[in-house]
């Protein structure tokens, strides 16, 4: 008898911690960006903020924290309760390469971040100013030998993944060039737009604008395929540099400990969000392209990114002083 009392005492605290889990969220949910407005992480974010506060039921807040290639924000996310109402967008840049540059690094991609949302998968494109009196990328090419060492590319900051595609670009032609650090996509555009630096390899989602009012010109996709949002600028191996392929994803994440059931949630509802034909399109239509992905998946995605990328910064010997 008094065992069976004392379950039954215990049972509403069984039964209220689902349901406390089930109502989340009952306030609005802050997404931290690693970067400033106008680059391809921002739009990834925005793409989806109003549709998920519809799914939730609740405002999601865009948040804005740049700097520090982008462990502020992030700092801040892995810090934050892991309650699922803060989330990161995250960036592969910095979710892969900040381990593999920063010594004391005050995070771990897999011990303190879960990804519960794949949000956009984006081909990065080879940019040059409009002015620039080249053509094509077999001109740009030309164009760079024979100045070497004297034409500049830009990055969103040092070790960034624009900063390691200008490196292997500057390899796979043959051709030293002098890498400019920005704090983010959107100040490194103006001065590819204005002419202060000859190249850029970033996401078309923060470009696309610059490309289609002729300020800047695409010379190809460093993708296998064309991409949906510019179907007129070719590949790399249709532009005669095959081989020469850089992408980029970004995906919501919470700090790990949060309640499996919000993973689950989050996933769920990111994961009928993208394969919405709404988003999609929109998606498209700034050079990305959105997939579903389960937690399973994502997981896999990050470690072999993490690898992956790890390795192309030690091998190039790339530091966060280049």
């Amino acid at each position: 008898m008094r065992l069976t009392r004392r379950l039954m005492l215990g049972a509403p605290a069984l039964l209220a911690a689902p349901a406390r889990a089930q109502a989340w969220p009952t306030r609005p949910v802050t997404v931290l960006v690693p970067n400033p407005p106008g680059g391809g992480t921002d739009f990834a974010a925005r793409l989806y903020a109003e549709p998920l506060s519809q799914a939730l039921g609740q405002p999601v807040v865009i948040e804005n924290r740049p700097g520090a290639n982008g462990n502020i924000a992030i700092t801040a996310a892995v810090r934050a309760a892991p309650d699922g109402y803060t989330l990161l967008l995250q960036y592969s840049g910095y979710h892969a390469g900040n381990p593999a540059l920063m010594r004391n690094l005050p995070w771990d991609p897999v011990r303190d971040l879960t990804l519960v949302g794949l949000a956009t998968i984006a081909p990065h494109v080879i940019l040059v100013p409009a002015s620039l009196p080249v053509a094509s990328l077999v001109d740009f090419i030309a164009y760079a030998r024979a100045r070497p060492g004297r034409l500049n590319y830009a990055s969103s900051g040092n070790g960034s993944i624009q900063h390691i595609a200008g490196v292997l670009f500057s390899r796979a032609i043959g051709v030293p060039m002098v890498h400019v650090p920005y704090r983010g996509a959107a100040p490194a555009l103006q001065d590819i737009a204005g002419g202060r630096v000859e190249m850029f390899i970033t996401t078309p989602s923060s470009a696309i604008g610059l490309i289609q009012a002729g300020q800047v010109r695409a010379l190809a996709m460093a993708s296998a395929e064309r991409s949906p949002g510019l179907p007129e600028v070719p590949t790399t191996t249709e532009a005669g540099l095959p081989g020469f392929t850089v992408d980029a994803w970004f995906a919501f994440a919470a700090p790990a400990a949060v309640p499996p059931q919000i993973r689950e949630r989050l996933n769920r509802e990111l994961g009928r969000l993208a394969e919405s034909p709404a988003i999609r399109r929109r998606a498209e239509e700034g050079g990305a392209v959105t997939r579903a992905m389960t937690l399973e998946q994502l997981d896999a995605m990050a470690r072999r990114e993490v690898e992956a990328l790890g390795q192309v910064i030690r091998d190039a010997n790339i530091t966060l002083e280049q």
